[in-house]
């Protein structure tokens, strides 16, 4: 098969790579893809959101299958842009359509969706500009922190925990009335804060069939102990130590068959992944929140687990057979620590030549903000390049990767040397 791969980051990567692996991969193509992608594929100097010219490349290159790696595109419809051009139809895209993606595309239309399906999720209401009075009368009913939430998307920005009443009501204003976050905060969900640890779910689905995938934890904020902004994540662990048998069964049966049966009753089309945020109230899992792709950096530990072919997979997905595919994960685990640009998540500069990944060992590089300049790899990127490992638990995978890391140089580098602090196991 040829396949086509949409997307730049280490998410990207890691599932070029699987795909590369296969015996079923004739040519890999990925648009626009990064210096990474470049050693194992065909990049293609073509943006996720620019469908006239997805559609060109398709046809060219004689695409049999394409993957959406990040969100924009999907809540953008490009699987419905397939759907309707007569050349392209016949072509399965792997992510859901447009109504389906909306899960992640407003963040209310997520909690309707678990109110209507009994999903365990945090009580909330939504608010615009001209509710804005009713939206602090809602705050005050609640104790601190308070979550407020941008309803659209807002690349990973628009979520806002304040311990401060005042603070949170001044915030909900600039969100609904001086535009924080754009279009996206419109209209924002105020809701109950829920205390407990995170977890990601992921899960592969053909719209019938579903199959869920090893969970990760991922590490969203710059400082160590959990400190300073949030970034789009500076790091992750797979499996998930506290997620035994007994709780992935709770989150089954309460949280992934619903989700499935709930798209299908609602008649939302979904061949793809689904990533499910979910937090260990006790000993109950809610959901935090929905993607409808996979995570980053939580890809680069899961997607490597994976010991099934990955093209028979996605094939099975676009086939509707799901429920014929008996998926192989590998028993270890898996951890990858993020470098970033100095400066990031908030301004940092690009065009860092990056030294030192050729004397990498036993753990595998993922580029996520990387291009090719001169025949040198530079920096492109916020977050710039994860280094995964195994081990029989995620401590000693944890010290490969950081034995790893200190090989790799560009000016301003930084990572956190703390993952998996608060896995107390």
């Amino acid at each position: 098969m040829n396949i086509l791969v949409l997307g730049s980051g280490g998410r990207e990567h890691a599932i070029s790579l699987k795909i590369s692996q296969s015996p079923k991969t004739s040519k890999l193509f990925v648009a626009p893809g990064n210096a990474g992608t470049a050693q194992i594929a065909t990049n293609v100097e073509v943006g996720v959101n620019d469908f006239e010219a997805i559609k060109e490349l398709v046809l060219k290159e004689s695409i049999d299958l394409v993957v959406v790696g990040p969100e924009d595109p999907l809540v953008n419809g490009v699987h419905d842009f397939f759907l309707n051009d007569d050349k392209l139809k016949s072509v399965p895209v792997i992510g859901p359509e447009k109504a389906a993606a909306e899960l992640e595309g407003s963040k209310e239309f997520a909690k309707e969706f678990m109110m209507r399906h009994n999903i365990p999720t945090a009580a909330y209401e939504s608010f615009t500009s001209e509710s804005l009075e009713k939206g602090y009368a809602f705050l005050e009913t609640l104790s601190p922190p308070y979550v407020l939430k941008a309803d659209g998307l807002a690349a990973g920005k628009g979520v806002l925990i304040l311990q401060d009443l005042q603070e949170a009501k001044d915030e909900l204003k600039s969100m609904l009335v001086d535009s924080k976050f754009g279009n996206a905060s419109a209209t924002v969900v105020i809701e109950e804060f829920l205390d407990g640890i995170e977890l990601s779910c992921f899960v592969l689905t053909d719209g019938t069939n579903y199959k869920v995938l090893p969970t990760a934890k991922d590490y969203k904020r710059i400082g160590e102990g959990d400190t300073g902004l949030n970034t789009g994540g500076m790091g992750a662990i797979s499996p998930v130590p506290f997620a035994d048998d007994a709780f992935m069964d709770k989150i089954e049966r309460a949280i992934v068959k619903p989700t499935v049966d709930g798209l299908k009753k609602d008649n939302l089309p979904y061949v793809g992944f689904i990533f499910i945020g979910l937090i260990k109230v006790g000993e109950e899992p809610k959901v935090i929140e929905y993607n409808v792709r996979m995570g980053d950096p939580e890809t680069e530990v899961v997607i490597p687990r994976l010991k099934t072919d990955l093209v028979e997979v996605l094939s099975a997905m676009a086939n509707g057979t799901l429920d014929q595919i008996d998926l192989q994960i590998d028993e270890r685990t898996a951890t990858t620590v993020m470098a970033v640009s100095g400066g990031y998540p908030e301004a940092y500069e690009k065009g860092k030549e990056i030294t030192g990944t050729e004397n990498i060992q036993d753990s595998l590089v993922f580029h996520a903000g990387t291009k090719l300049s001169d025949g040198k790899v530079v920096t492109n990127g916020g977050r710039v390049i994860a280094v995964t490992s195994f081990g029989k638990d995620f401590k000693e995978a944890l010290k490969t990767s950081y034995q790893n890391m200190e090989k790799i140089h560009f000016d301003g580098m930084y990572y956190r040397k703390d993952l998996g602090f608060d896995l107390d196991v």
